[in-house]
């Protein structure tokens, strides 16, 4: 790639990050940040924003879920506009549109204006978020310069979602609306920062234009499928409507095949889900998001509701999780480039499965200590998975296409999420009320991390291999680029 950003070395000698590099990585890495702690500091705000504005449970679970239908429905048709229109013109515009509507949130006195702003904050993150990821991917030449900058992208991620707990519950303390306006600041200087620094590296775009049927088809199903998983929450509210609403969204899934099969410029070449290990790192990247999400609600509720403690301590509680903001960028890009993505991947799935695990024996008289084994392998796997993913979902995909690989790796997170949410909500209602309900449906985040790891293993029957430079070359030269 002679555009990228990375400084080329001698022959046979890997490139490395320049001081301008690290500028553009920074400023991605910004991005995806600010959209983890977005979501995690309004969670925290939550009860803060019911009692302000007088919300009803229907409305409070709305704010949440129109963010996951923007976010959900729209990523696909984000991914592929960043590869038809460029994903720097699409990351900025859309970081404009994230940071508008996140101060719009702020000054909202009623439901259904919050409602608004969630969800066209969600679909602006659905087409910043794949753009951002390839940016990322075309700016940094494969090899141990992508490993590392893909393994700072990801621990910033990740980040994002255990420090925006502590975030939120500082800032909720100042009042509510601040959880919508400190975004705006965060946003706007990476804004500035990103027109400056960051640039397209002039690859081929794929030919033709929008597939508008397809569009609207997968759009409208992504935007149903989502909605069904957010009415599980409450099983018993209308079961023939959720049926109803998931056909639907199956039905216009169905629609959108057809259509792509005969479309000359098709939204998503079907061919590339014939990728077996593109497929496994998807269903992977959904079932590790499912168990997240689910145990965070569980933990956030153990902590509060049942054991009294406020927005603060419960944030101080989940911090140490944010340890995989340090191992991401300096253990796991090592790791990979010793054992490869496969391996790692598998042993943070494991890692996870043990650390929820350890938590369902959880009682009233626990203390903090008790808690925190479980805590901090939980801070361990996302070091070790979330960056792999995020690696393995435009390995072996033309760059023309990073852009619609990122799409399809966010669309199965945020229905992991979404699922995740959805399922211990109803297993704990459908348990009753209470410590043993609650036992119950830790249950979920285990099963579905154990199902995540056997996934994964597929993939280790597959011989490692590098692309590019010799796996010797990378393993050599890793302590030089991390």
């Amino acid at each position: 790639m002679s555009n990228s950003v990375s400084g080329s070395g001698a022959a046979g000698h890997p490139a490395r990050l320049t001081g301008r590099a690290w500028g553009v990585l920074l400023v991605l890495c910004g991005a995806i940040f600010l959209e983890g702690i977005d979501v995690a500091m309004l969670n925290v705000a939550l009860p803060s924003i019911r009692a302000d504005l007088g919300l009803s449970t229907g409305m409070l679970s709305g704010v949440v879920s129109g963010y996951v239908l923007g976010y959900g429905g729209f990523m696909l048709l984000g991914g592929r506009a960043a590869d038809l229109l460029g994903h720097r013109r699409m990351f900025v515009l859309w970081l404009a549109v994230f940071l508008a509507f996140s101060g719009l949130g702020g000054f909202a006195t009623e439901g259904w204006m919050l409602l608004a702003a969630r969800f066209a904050t969600g679909v602006a993150a659905a087409f910043m978020a794949p753009a951002g990821l390839a940016l990322v991917t075309s700016n940094f030449p494969e090899g141990p310069v992508r490993t590392k900058a893909l393994g700072v992208y990801a621990g910033t991620a990740a980040g994002g979602f255990s420090l925006g707990l502590v975030a939120g519950g500082v800032l909720t303390s100042f009042g509510w609306r601040w959880v919508f306006f400190a975004p705006v600041i965060l946003s706007a200087l990476i804004l500035a920062a990103a027109l400056v620094l960051v640039r397209d590296t002039g690859g081929e775009r794929p030919s033709g234009g929008f597939d508008l049927a397809g569009a609207f088809a997968v759009t409208g199903a992504m935007l149903l499928l989502v909605y069904g998983v957010v009415r599980l929450e409450h099983p018993g509210d209308g079961p023939g409507l959720t049926g109803g609403v998931f056909a639907a969204g199956l039905a216009l899934l169905g629609l959108f095949v057809a259509v792509e099969r005969r479309s000359s410029s098709p939204l998503v070449r079907l061919g590339i889900l014939r990728s077996a290990p593109l497929v496994r790192v998807n269903v992977g990247a959904l079932l590790f998001l499912f168990a997240f999400a689910g145990f965070q609600f569980l933990a956030t509720l153990y902590l509060q509701e049942l054991r009294g403690w406020n927005t603060m301590q419960t944030g101080l509680a989940m911090l140490v999780i944010g340890i995989d903001t340090v191992l991401a960028p300096t253990l796991t890009p090592r790791l990979v480039n010793r054992f490869g993505n496969t391996r790692v991947l598998f042993g943070g799935v494991v890692v996870a499965a043990v650390g929820y695990a350890l938590f369902l024996p959880v009682g009233m008289d626990w203390t903090y200590t008790a808690m925190l084994p479980a805590l901090l392998l939980l801070g361990l796997a996302f070091s070790l998975a979330y960056g792999p993913l995020t690696m393995a979902a435009t390995e072996g995909v033309d760059e023309d296409e990073h852009g619609l690989a990122g799409g399809l790796l966010y669309t199965a997170m945020q229905f992991g999420t979404a699922l995740g949410l959805s399922a211990v909500t109803a297993v704990s209602v459908a348990a009753g009320s209470g410590l043993d309900a609650l036992r119950t449906a830790l249950v979920v985040p285990v099963v579905a991390a154990v199902l995540g790891a056997v996934v994964i293993a597929f993939g280790l029957r597959t011989p490692r291999a590098a692309s590019g430079p010799a796996q010797g070359a990378l393993a050599e030269s890793a302590a030089t680029t991390v």
